[in-house]
């Protein structure tokens, strides 16, 4: 069978990011033309294309009567929400730690291409409208201050006075309310960017340091959420809808705040999201942030799994990596449910059209869900930020009442209104009406009996289900008025922020009264088969016994309370007949070929499983002891770098491991707490990639058979003593400059020497200061060093043309800036480096990228 390698799955990937939302902007073919045949040459005839109406009578009619705004500002909210919306951009803070990144891939000897868009053209990520390629993982922000220095120095003052609709405009300026600068604002939208000429060096470069991974393209609003949530290093954090995972990125940056080099924090951050799609946005989102303290999973966020371990279990004692961790709880929740999207009006246009009241009502319930599995998820203590990108009451303010009136008083909402001062903010509504096809509802008693299955008393301020009076002679003439009045009542504990802190253990966790265990001992039989179903359900765990098995018994119907309609063990198993979507997730492309559920082979590869997950690959401990000393060895990583529990693979063949990823301490604990429930949480992406199989002919002759993965030299770094050597200003940009030299070729001899002397195969070339003179250098987070390549006659780079062109720009701004830099050093010409035809590399000697998908 054709078309089932490498390029077929990328384009499957493709066309599923294609289809993955509707292209609004694209007119039927019934509205392009005349329907009349003949007048296809008649200009006069054709339908050309009208923007989107941007009025609603419903929309208007609905929140006016909910007074989200006072009624003399509603023309200028109108007005507002009919302009497109400004391009925002924010700076990763977080240094690539003493190295930088690049495209990812695998270096094949002969490959004729520098990046998948080559092979397969460009992939349009319509979640942030960035033209990404899924190989440009890019470098983490190593020059935050460099960019932010560009931004306050040069493209302020270049596009201040820019003439673009007919007078000055302030092209771009930093958001007040974002700490140090490092968010931004233009008075652009993104089609103003694209087509507008005397904005196209400000485009390009916002381009490329998208690319890169030194900025990230996200809407203002969305920077807020994570702002609220007060992250330290060492907090566990859900992000429960993670995708398409800019405020995941964000949250990561906040993690690693004060990281030192070559260290990881001691907290990390699980992102999770449901549909698979949206997954791999998440997943290509966050590799830029090279970080080995996420995991990413493909759960139901109202169904995450809590990951509570048997002590008493034989399963924890047969772990070889024990985990620290018992139960699986946060210290902070980013709950940013799914809702109806009324506030992006502004930048999804159609929504005009598509808005109706059916959208926020039918969301309410699912909203409900998710943060309360939110709240159940938190430590005491810990803080939740219940979010939506919805103006509607219904999804917001009644949420959050539904939330603090099930929790009875073990949370409390947190008053935020001091924090970021210059954010402009207003109050929620205390009062609000639930609309019905054509009806307004004031109270639940108002709603027809044939209704109720959808509007549901949690929608209202009262949160009150209507009971019918006995003597209905007066329903009609006293019930109406007095639960109508109860309905409008102000909420009490209501506040400006949907910021929740739980205090207390919740009500379901405390221990239920002994009447419960009396009633099980005294039904024998009833025990016997919960407890067996208690036993199937943890996938082997030895069973409970008395008083144990009746607390898990009560402990488990607490949290079915919890979560309405909560499916059974068997509903929550992914459909064997459907594992075509589980194979986008970035670690799952292998899975085009697959398995029958009879087992019985249809292709050339085998369907992966994930404990219970099938068509996901699988996570594995690497524990091959060859291949690790190997590593250590060829690079002489010394002891202080661990190793033991910290890799991974996903492969469960042990003897084609091409890639080896490395996670922090809390993600390794978090695994094989994972490991130890029967693996309920459905991984898709973790840790970081640290080292990768030489494929090639050469590589494979090389002493080590595993080269290091850029993404994961910025943490190894520190810990090389071997295959890496210190090259002199001059001589590290004529690597990025020609992308290999040979040996006699250098302009420092001596290093040219010691490279030669090298042994085969990969190594790192650490720029030193034009000041240090002397080997080795101390890394901190200023250091900048690439991975290369060291073949028989010649060093090159492994790093890709978009990252080296970067990067010689900045180095020419340093440099340039430097008390005493030599002219002659920065405008260094190519003939005054003899290269030999060394500009190219020679197949036999060193690899080139193609595409990781």
């Amino acid at each position: 069978m054709g078309g089932r390698g490498r390029g077929s799955r990328s384009r499957t990937q493709r066309k599923h990011f294609r289809d993955g939302r509707e292209n609004v902007w694209k007119r039927p073919k019934s509205d392009s033309a005349s329907s009349n045949p003949n007048s296809n040459n008649n200009s006069e005839n054709k339908t050309h294309w009208q923007p989107f109406a941007t009025q609603n009578p419903a929309f208007d009619e609905y929140y006016k009567e909910q007074g989200i705004v006072a009624a003399e500002e509603w023309d200028t909210f109108v007005e507002v929400l009919r302009t497109p919306l400004p391009a925002a951009f924010r700076i990763n803070s977080r240094l690539a730690r003493a190295g930088i990144g690049g495209r990812q891939g695998n270096w094949e000897v002969g490959s004729k291409v520098d990046c998948c868009l080559t092979k397969y053209g460009p992939r349009k990520n319509e979640m942030e409208g960035n033209d990404t390629c899924g190989c440009k993982y890019g470098e983490s922000s190593q020059f935050c201050e460099d960019i932010k220095s560009q931004l306050e120095n040069d493209f302020m003052h270049s596009l201040k006075a820019e003439n673009t609709d007919g007078g000055e405009v302030e092209a771009i300026r930093p958001l007040p309310w974002y700490p140090n600068n490092l968010a931004w604002h233009s008075n652009y939208s993104r089609m103003q960017l694209r087509k507008n000429q005397t904005l196209e060096r400000f485009h390009e470069f916002l381009k490329l340091e998208n690319e890169i991974g030194n900025i990230t393209r996200q809407e203002a609003v969305s920077m807020v959420p994570p702002l609220f949530l007060d992250v330290c290093p060492d907090h566990f954090v859900l992000d429960m809808c993670a995708a398409p995972g800019s405020k995941t990125f964000q949250l990561l940056e906040i993690i690693y705040q004060s990281t030192k080099p070559g260290s990881l924090p001691d907290g990390m951050v699980l992102a999770n999201d449901l549909d698979v799609q949206r997954c791999n946005l998440l997943i290509h989102q966050t590799k830029r942030m090279c970080t080995a303290n996420l995991l990413v999973s493909n759960n139901e966020a109202q169904h995450f799994p809590g990951c509570r371990s048997d002590k008493n279990g034989s399963k924890a004692s047969e772990m070889e990596f024990e985990p620290q961790i018992s139960q699986l709880l946060f210290d902070r929740v980013l709950c940013d449910v799914p809702c109806s999207g009324d506030g992006t009006l502004r930048k999804a246009p159609d929504m005009w059209r598509k808005w109706n009241t059916g959208m926020g009502n039918g969301l309410h319930s699912l909203q409900i869900q998710i943060a309360m599995r939110g709240i159940s998820l938190l430590k005491v203590g810990g803080r939740m930020v219940y979010s939506t990108c919805s103006m509607n009451p219904v999804e917001n303010e009644a949420v959050v009442a539904e939330i603090l009136r099930k929790c009875g008083g073990s949370v409390e909402l947190v008053d935020v209104s001091t924090e970021l001062p210059q954010l402009v903010r207003r109050p929620g509504v205390r009062k609000w009406k639930v609309r019905d096809k054509d009806l307004w509802l004031a109270s639940h008693k108002d709603v027809s009996k044939f209704h109720r299955y959808h509007i549901l008393p949690s929608m209202f301020p009262s949160g009150k289900s209507y009971i019918a009076p006995a003597n209905k002679d007066l329903e009609h003439e006293n019930g109406k008025s007095a639960i109508f009045e109860a309905g409008l009542q102000p909420m009490e504990d209501t506040s400006t922020e949907d910021l929740i802190e739980e205090v207390s253990d919740l009500p379901w966790n405390v221990e239920k009264p002994s009447k419960k265990k009396n009633w099980l001992k005294k039904n024998p039989e009833l025990q016997e088969k919960i407890s067996d179903q208690i036993t199937e359900d943890n996938n082997g765990l030895e069973p409970d016994s008395g008083d144990a098995a009746v607390e898990k018994i009560s402990e488990s119907a607490s949290e079915a309370d919890l979560i309405v309609n909560e499916p059974d063990e068997a509903a929550m198993e992914p459909d064997p007949s459907n594992t075509s979507d589980q194979n986008d997730s970035e670690e799952a492309q292998t899975l085009v070929n697959g398995e029958t559920d009879s087992g019985k082979a249809v292709g050339k590869r085998k369907l992966q499983i994930q404990g219970k997950w099938k068509g996901v690959d699988p996570v594995l401990f690497f524990k091959d002891e060859a291949i690790i000393n190997s590593i250590k060895m060829f690079y002489g990583i010394d002891e202080s770098f661990p190793f033991d529990g910290h890799l991974i693979s996903r492969n469960s063949d042990k003897n084609h491991v091409k890639r080896i990823y490395y996670v922090s301490k809390s993600v390794k604990d978090v695994l094989g707490l994972n490991f130890c429930v029967g693996q309920q949480l459905k991984i898709a992406s973790i840790g970081l990639k640290m080292f990768e199989r030489q494929t090639s002919r050469e590589g494979t002759s090389a002493p080590c058979s595993f080269r290091i993965s850029s993404e994961g030299l910025p943490v190894i770094l520190p810990h090389i003593t071997k295959q890496i050597l210190y090259a002199s200003p001059v001589d590290f940009k004529h690597l990025l400059q020609y992308k290999a030299i040979k040996f006699a070729d250098f302009v420092d001899a001596e290093f040219g020497e010691k490279a030669s002397k090298l042994m085969m195969g990969c190594c790192v070339i650490v720029m030193r200061d034009s000041k240090a003179m002397s080997d080795p250098i101390k890394v901190d987070a200023s250091t900048i060093a690439i991975g290369c390549w060291k073949g028989r006659s010649n060093l090159g780079v492994m790093v890709t043309a978009i990252d080296c062109q970067e990067l010689l720009e900045r180095l020419s701004v340093r440099m340039d800036a430097e008390k005493g830099a030599s002219v002659q050093e920065s405008n260094v010409n190519a003939d005054e480096v003899q290269l030999n035809g060394a500009s190219k590399v020679e197949e036999s000697e060193i690899t080139e990228l193609v595409a990781d998908a």
